[in-house]
């Protein structure tokens, strides 16, 4: 009987496989995450290793040849340029008028209404907008027409097929996107900030200088970066309205021609991985530089 009840307290009971995941930290909410962790991985991170493992297997020569064939070649790495001269001016662009917007609509009662007016070009996709634009852009467009009428030009301006067609349809497209951004960063800001400062004197521009500016920085950096990949990736706007051989053959395209023109899988993989390693540092420096102009909560200090 003695011999029994020692074998029975010196053996310990294992927990149940519930109990020891959620000692580890795996309770049943933080399996719910488990379906979208495998979507990540089967639909982003699965293609992306994919795309960069087939980069390093070139048809021909070694296993670097098709980086060498991209930066060898001025009509293939002169899109990364192309690419940015677009990409930059529209994301500054938008931002620029994104700011005052957001300023004056944080004001306005019918704040909800005004908002659903101005996202209603990203319900309509880049496509549309584009062949939109090829109708009221063109010589005999909307917009040349009302302007011949008025007589303020004498002949149509030419605003498609060349980079102001490509400029203006990321535009429309884009500054939505950021003005979402921007607004949601704004309207974080505590107002009574504000008044304090108008209490004291400070004028408008006073105000904005010293209290918006270092509090919106954090949300400009971010802002712009991801206004930035989304201008990057200028694809149908830049076949459909500008000039895709010419000044406006951005990156997306030499893709675009080396996996379906030439169906070399493995060149196209190699400049989609070039134009991620660009966005990539693009970010990383804008990013970086953000902590030289202001150091502070990341919030905006409302609440």
């Amino acid at each position: 009987m003695t011999l029994a009840t020692t074998h029975s307290v010196g053996v310990t009971e294992k927990p149940p496989l519930r109990l020891r995941l959620q000692q580890k930290g795996f309770d049943g909410v933080t399996l719910l995450v488990l379906p979208a962790v495998i979507f990540v991985l089967a639909l982003f991170v699965y293609p992306f290793l994919y795309g960069l493992v087939l980069s390093f297997q070139p048809k021909e020569g070694g296993w670097l040849a098709n980086y060498s064939k991209f930066f060898s070649d001025r009509f293939l790495y002169g899109t990364i340029m192309t690419t940015f001269r677009l990409a930059v001016p529209v994301t500054i662009f938008n931002i620029a008028l994104s700011v005052p917007v957001a300023m004056r609509m944080r004001l306005m009662r019918r704040q909800k209404v005004l908002t659903t007016i101005l996202v209603l070009p990203i319900t309509l996709g880049t496509v549309l907008v584009a062949q939109g634009l090829l109708s009221y852009l063109g010589p005999q467009g909307w917009l040349n027409r009302t302007l011949l009428a008025a007589h303020l030009i004498s002949h149509p301006i030419a605003l498609l097929h060349n980079y102001w067609g490509v400029f203006l349809s990321l535009v429309i497209t884009g500054f939505p996107f950021t003005f979402l951004l921007m607004l949601s960063y704004v309207t974080g800001i505590d107002g009574s900030l504000e008044n304090a400062a108008a209490t004291l004197g400070a004028s408008a521009a006073q105000r904005f200088r010293a209290i918006f500016v270092p509090l919106l920085i954090p949300g400009l950096a971010i802002t712009f970066c991801l206004s930035f990949v989304q201008a990057v990736s200028v694809f149908p706007s830049a076949v459909l309205l500008g000039a895709p051989a010419g000044p406006t053959r951005v990156i997306s395209i030499a893709a675009y021609e080396a996996a379906f023109e030439q169906y070399d899988y493995s060149l196209a993989s190699a400049i989609a991985m070039i134009m991620a390693l660009v966005q990539l540092a693009i970010v990383a420096i804008v990013l970086a530089a953000r902590g030289l102009f202001y150091r502070g909560p990341a919030g905006s200090g409302k609440g």
